[in-house]
């Protein structure tokens, strides 16, 4: 029996669609139209008024082929009026596989344009992003559909509220940290988040969802992060990415493959500042699948967002880039708050490993 119907209600209710939200939905691929179809009737049973985008990804990559530079970079007129008149944006987001290659350097301009209808939605929206997987991505990472599917509804069809009042007590916990560390046998980065915010991420704003966040100090980031493996960001494949920070600014990248993407995402104003530290704590995910979306939500993992700040963290570094770069620390990896191991040479200490069954 299809479990959307129940994700749908889910997606209603955390949004408060009611009699006469007016509700954007976005498809990234006809693939995901069962997702989209059952929220649309949920939000018609509700008084709601649903429109329906078919952003299909398809066509953002005829335009990469065949736009020019200004048209390129110009965002979706349709998307921002979207953005301008819905109460309510949920977007689902079907994971298709990328081209073999990819003008890095166009598809950053691309992104660019995409981050101004981002920015719209932050700001003028209540939203929830939904990241469906596929069979071909499943495929081509080595793991069983089957498998991907069934992890994917556990995590997002979880207890939410046990999730909300678990990860209140964490962030209460992590409020007074003044530093974090993440420690590796590649990675000694140090970020300052004195006097900054932690906050919950349960079920709302994306899904699969469970993670903890604040945003550093806008100068406080120094030291050396590597992320080996391969994870794509907008459709470019990314291998053994490596950031140098000093007083908060990425001040070297490298990268095995996706090097020029890099480097032209990095000249978006705001983009070479740490916008976010994130914390994975759901833990019916396992798989690390090399989008960002999912892995981000891994227990065991921690994060950094290159580009926005979330303003309800006190952050205040603003650009049409938010991207999260996802480390794994499961192999062996630690991450510290001030002088307490949350994460010890790849194992999940009590601290952040959480009882989410609770009522």
């Amino acid at each position: 029996m299809s479990r959307w119907p129940e994700l749908a209600a889910h997606l209603a209710t955390v949004n408060e669609v009611s009699e006469g939200t007016r509700v954007s939905v976005f498809m990234t691929s006809t693939a995901v139209a069962d997702a989209a179809g059952a929220f649309v009737r949920e939000v018609y049973r509700r008084g709601g008024l649903p429109q329906v985008q078919l952003i299909d990804e398809m066509y953002d990559r005829d335009a990469l082929d065949f736009a020019s530079d200004d048209v390129l970079g110009t965002p979706g007129p349709l998307e921002l009026a979207a953005m301008n008149w819905a109460d309510v944006h949920v977007s689902f987001r079907g994971m298709v596989v990328p081209p073999d290659t990819i003008d890095g350097g166009r598809l950053s301009l691309q992104r660019a344009g995409k981050g101004a209808v981002s920015t719209a939605r932050w700001q003028n929206t209540r939203w929830t992003l939904v990241r469906v997987p596929s069979p071909e991505w499943a495929e081509q990472i080595g793991v069983s559909d089957v498998d991907l599917t069934a992890e994917f509804f556990a995590s997002t069809l979880a207890d939410w509220p046990a999730h909300r009042r678990s990860l209140d007590e964490l962030c209460a916990e992590l409020g007074a940290t003044r530093v974090v560390k993440i420690q590796d046998s590649d990675t000694d980065l140090t970020l300052n988040c004195r006097g900054r915010i932690w906050v919950p991420f349960a079920g709302e704003a994306n899904l699969p969802d469970g993670e903890v966040a604040t945003a550093p100090i806008e100068d406080g980031v120094d030291g050396h992060i590597r992320f080996p493996g391969t994870f794509w960001f907008g459709g470019a494949r990314i291998t053994g990415l490596e950031l140098d920070f000093a007083r908060g600014i990425v001040t070297d990248a490298r990268a095995h493959e996706g090097g020029e993407f890099v480097t032209r995402l990095l000249d978006t104003p705001g983009a070479r500042t740490v916008g976010e530290l994130g914390i994975g704590t759901n833990p019916a995910m396992t798989t690390l699948t090399g989008d960002l979306l999912l892995d981000e939500k891994i227990l065991g993992t921690v994060h950094i967002a290159l580009g926005r700040s979330y303003p309800q963290c006190g952050g205040l570094n603003d650009s049409a880039i938010h991207w999260d770069i996802v480390k794994d620390l499961r192999g062996g990896g630690s991450l510290l708050a001030d002088d307490t191991p949350l994460i010890e040479h790849g194992h999940v200490l009590p601290t952040l490993r959480r009882d989410y069954s609770r009522r």
